[in-house]
């Protein structure tokens, strides 16, 4: 299965021209649409809906590499790193 990386945002930022930069509040996985790779499963492997999720277009280039990008472990899913060891 492969993997897409999410990022969930705090809600009441707002992104682009005079808006904050969007904050990373936790860093999720999902399974990939098998008819549109690209996107991902409508549910998190936590269960969480992926609709309000920002894709981060993360892949590993290496074995060993996290499954998340490497700047945001601190807000890494628990619950996502759990399924993904299970797979």
């Amino acid at each position: 299965m492969a993997i897409i990386v999410l990022f969930e945002v705090r809600a009441a930022q707002q992104a682009g021209p005079g808006g904050d930069e969007p904050v990373v509040v936790a860093v999720h996985a999902a399974g990939s649409d098998p008819d549109v790779p690209e996107d991902p499963l409508p549910i998190t492997l936590c269960g969480q809906d992926t609709a309000p999720m920002e894709h981060a277009h993360y892949e590993r280039t290496a074995p060993g590499q996290p499954w998340h990008p490497p700047e945001f472990t601190d807000v890494r899913c628990p619950k996502c790193e759990r399924a993904l060891r299970g797979l």
